[in-house]
């Protein structure tokens, strides 16, 4: 079987040079990234600089949503270079002025979040700032380096010549000092767009400047499209919108961007609706629709880009905690929740299987009937939580602390699902690991618990055959559960 590709997908194979060999398919609007580790003597073409123009004749196109956030410490020049050698055509760049005049990429008006101290940016000098460091370790891993704040004097002389960029004044009151310092670049009105929210009052400035505007509607201000489009060159609109919203914004002919893409399913039906361009939080991930690795990396201790918690929206506290020195995640939130193995799926063969390991590093559910472990047969990355319903359906198999096994299927919509097998095992200790094994065919499902005995039951049944699969912590009650090892053989 030949990898999937989302409807209205554009593919194009991204060439790595030297050893690396074939990367992937990426998304139109995505450009091969060099291997900085070719022969020196290699005779190669220099790449071309991006354009306005370029960008859009290449839509669908992807831009670096804060720098892609779901995979850099957003903001950071970082996060911008590593856009940058993903593919990006775009960046989206957040900019605030401290006290003493210096204009920095951010996207917050204080520094809490993302630094753990509260500054009032507009309050705090540059100096002050700089003793900040941008730590994403609770939302990407531990081994995710703090990063410094930059100036946007330095992202514009790294990425202005050669790259499109979204630049946003967040704090609304520095148009004339962005403007002055935009124009200070070659051909900065073929590269450089102006973003703002609808109701903003920079589009006047800006438009007599000559610079290209994309102004963005949030949900609650969709009746003022009729009103407002025209003083923009595109318009943005917000992923939650509905179809029809949607569809009614790409309507007015103007090229439309939608925010923030953690997904390829959204992705998708973006794409359907005929957007232009999807500000992504995610882009490695959303440029490709072929897995990544056919193992885990917990051992980095970096989340891999496709790996999410199936809340993004709900703060990093959702993030399972990866242990680099141990190699395992932990899903210690107290919420039925689950991790998608983006990074690795979708897996495209009719036979296959899916081993992991799975412990209870501390305790056991005090309710033996609480159980864990994984669902999988998704056709798309849409979130799959075990008793709680969800949009796309599956299967799960889940251990109890009794030991036993239960491989059940559940179609969308439903809380639970009907149980297909179930095999009782040794009862589980806490601490001790598991290993678990399923084995997929295009008529049956065979899952084996390896250690111990050794036990494994059987089921006969074809409905889901999707590619996506997920771990699974399956009750919001205080006791933490630990994989290992996940592998597709």
């Amino acid at each position: 079987m030949t990898p999937r590709t989302g409807p209205g997908l554009s593919r194009r194979t991204l060439l790595a040079l030297g050893a690396v060999g074939v990367a992937g398919a990426a998304l139109a609007g995505c450009t091969a990234r060099v291997n900085a580790d070719q022969n020196a003597d290699a005779t190669q073409e220099p790449a071309p600089a991006h354009t306005i123009d370029s960008m859009l004749a290449s839509a669908p196109f992807l831009v670096a949503h804060r720098g892609s956030w779901d995979n850099w410490p957003e903001h950071t020049m970082t996060a911008y270079r590593e856009s940058v050698n993903a593919g990006a055509v775009a960046l989206e760049i957040s900019v605030c002025a401290t006290s003493d005049g210096k204009l920095v990429c951010h996207h917050d008006l204080n520094t809490e979040r993302t630094t753990g101290t509260k500054l009032v940016i507009k309050d705090s000098t540059y100096a002050q700032l700089s003793e900040l460091r941008v730590d994403a370790r609770a939302w990407l891993g531990p081994q995710a380096e703090p990063e410094e704040m930059p100036l946007l004097k330095d992202v514009l002389d790294a990425f202005a010549g050669t790259h499109v960029l979204f630049i946003e004044d967040k704090q609304g009151t520095n148009a004339k000092a962005l403007l002055d310092l935009m124009d200070k670049y070659p051909d900065s009105r073929s590269r450089l767009i102006w973003k703002q929210s609808a109701e903003a009052a920079q589009i006047a400035a800006v438009s007599k400047r000559g610079y290209t505007s994309w102004g963005y509607f949030t949900t609650k201000q969709l009746d003022l499209v009729p009103e407002l489009a025209d003083q923009f060159t595109m318009l943005g609109v917000h992923h939650s919108a509905s179809d029809e919203d949607i569809a009614a914004m790409v309507a007015t002919g103007k090229p439309v961007i939608c925010w923030e893409v953690h997904t390829r399913v959204l992705r998708d039906r973006l794409v359907k609706l005929g957007v232009s361009g999807q500000m992504a939080a995610n882009l490695p991930y959303l440029a490709s629709d072929v897995p990544a690795a056919t193992t885990d990396s917990f051992a980095d201790g970096v989340r891999a880009a496709g790996d999410l918690p199936w809340a993004v929206g709900a703060g990093w506290d959702m993030q399972p905690k990866l242990s680099a020195p141990s190699g395992t995640l932990l899903m210690v939130a107290a919420a039925n929740s689950s991790y998608r193995m983006g990074s690795m799926s979708p897996v495209t063969r009719e036979v296959y299987s899916i081993q992991f390991e799975m412990r209870w590093p501390n305790t056991l559910p005090a309710d033996s009937t609480l159980h864990a472990g994984m669902a999988f047969g998704q056709e798309d990355d849409r979130p799959y939580r075990v008793l709680i319903p969800s949009e796309v359906g599956g299967y799960h198999l889940v251990i109890r602390p009794t030991g036993e096994m239960s491989l059940l299927l559940r179609s969308p919509g439903e809380p639970g699902g009907l149980r297909l097998s179930s095999q009782d095992t040794e009862p589980v200790k806490a601490g001790s690991w598991m290993s678990f094994k399923i084995d997929i065919a295009p008529d049956s499902i065979r899952y084996s618990r390896l250690d111990g005995a050794g036990w494994s039951g059987l089921a006969s049944d074809r409905k889901y055959r999707g590619g996506y699969f997920s771990l699974c912590r399956n009750y919001p009650e205080d006791a933490p559960v630990e994989f290992r090892s996940i592998k597709v053989v």
